[in-house]
């Protein structure tokens, strides 16, 4: 996390306002659209830093009308690409560009500015803006405290992606003697969050492998579960990532993972069918070739 202090907003600004002199040299008047919401205060921190430049910039509230557009950062680039499909021919400028600008923050960091407040506050803020979106009086007693409640779940829904899976699986050379027969653990508990609506999944996932001198203690493969179903997820994805931990820590002879799970984001909306179950599975090394072992394995999971 990288708070921007004051002062280095100015002179982030001051960068901004001589890339537009530059870019527009024969103007001494430019009309600029600020992004909201963040693009507001960055607009008058560069009209500010162009005076310096002997050039004047006005903030205007329509962006047609505008000649530059403004925003305080630029991460994916969405916004900007967005912009310039609507708006062709008008100059994007931010205050930030995180795909640019390693020696001021690393790519995926998260950035706070001083116009947000704390961490934590900027976060709450954002609760209470998505409560005043789908019609809820946020003034409500019981919504008093929910801002700081859904920020504190998602810190423990997300919480894996601050875990790496090596770390989890610790292996033993002791005990694996002599053991080349499958070790599975059957409908480990999981719930996660799909990347596309934010809305919940679960169930349950099976995995196998078939030892090569060495094995994993076997509450690791609990958390090796947890480490990549608490992040954002599509469930094709996740079956594959809990594989691929496992052949690459234990190198063993195979592997095999079958997850079966739920979707609210098909059970609650859209087409809205419940109790619908979906099945992936992954399979490595010898539970992939040997048709007797991918049938045991199968047949483990059912």
């Amino acid at each position: 996390m990288k708070n921007v202090t004051n002062r280095e907003v100015e002179k982030l600004a001051d960068a901004t306002a001589s890339r537009i002199r530059d870019t527009y040299r024969d103007f001494t008047v430019l009309g600029a659209y600020p992004v909201p919401r963040g693009g507001i205060p960055a607009a008058y921190a560069v009209a500010a830093a162009m005076v310096g430049f002997g050039a004047e910039l006005t903030v205007v509230d329509n962006p047609a009308e505008a000649d530059i557009i403004i925003d305080d950062l630029i991460d994916s680039g969405s916004t900007s690409e967005r912009y310039a499909l609507q708006y062709p021919g008008k100059g994007f400028f931010a205050l930030l560009d995180k795909r640019s600008t390693p020696e001021f923050c690393d790519r995926d960091e998260w950035i706070v500015w001083p116009w947000e407040g704390d961490a934590e506050g900027s976060i709450d803020d954002n609760v209470v803006r998505l409560l005043q979106y789908v019609g809820e009086d946020i003034n409500r007693e019981g919504l008093k405290e929910t801002p700081k409640r859904v920020a504190k779940a998602w810190k423990e829904w997300c919480s894996g992606y601050l875990v790496k899976p090596e770390d989890v699986l610790k292996s033993f050379e002791d005990g694996a003697e002599g053991v080349d027969e499958m070790v599975a653990q059957k409908n480990l508990p999981f719930y996660s969050h799909c990347e596309h609506h934010m809305a919940p999944f679960f169930g349950t996932v099976t995995i196998a492998y078939v030892p090569n001198k060495r094995i994993v203690g076997l509450s690791k493969l609990a958390r090796l579960v947890d480490v990549f179903s608490k992040r954002l997820q599509v469930q094709e994805r996740l079956t594959n990532q809990i594989a691929a931990a496992l052949q690459d820590s234990l190198q063993p002879k195979g592997v095999g993972v079958l997850v079966k799970a739920r979707h609210l984001c098909m059970e609650s909306r859209g087409v809205a069918r419940q109790g619908q179950e979906t099945i992936t599975s992954a399979l490595r090394g010898v539970l992939l070739t040997k048709p007797e072992a991918r049938a045991e394995f199968l047949d483990l999971a059912r």
